[in-house]
């Protein structure tokens, strides 16, 4: 199966609220984390919202990006 393509203009929709999906990017994949309780409503934090490419937020984190290592990856962000 081709995995799905995401822009990133795409990426956005898939922003946890109103029952939509929590998609986040990392170094070019593309994460599910809707099921995660650090995630809910597309929140994270109170500092990042679903929908968007986290790879360069990731080097000032708390942790590590073992952290998504549960979570499907649904596809990759072009670009």
């Amino acid at each position: 199966m081709e995995e799905r393509r995401f822009t990133v203009d795409e990426l956005t929709k898939f922003d946890g609220k109103e029952g939509r999906p929590a998609y986040i990017a990392f170094e070019g994949k593309v994460y599910d984390v809707s099921a995660s309780l650090m995630w809910q409503e597309g929140e994270h934090e109170d500092e990042h919202s679903a929908g968007a490419d986290f790879t360069e937020d990731m080097d000032f984190a708390p942790h590590n990006e073992d952290v998504l290592a549960p979570f499907p990856i649904v596809g990759v962000l072009e670009g």
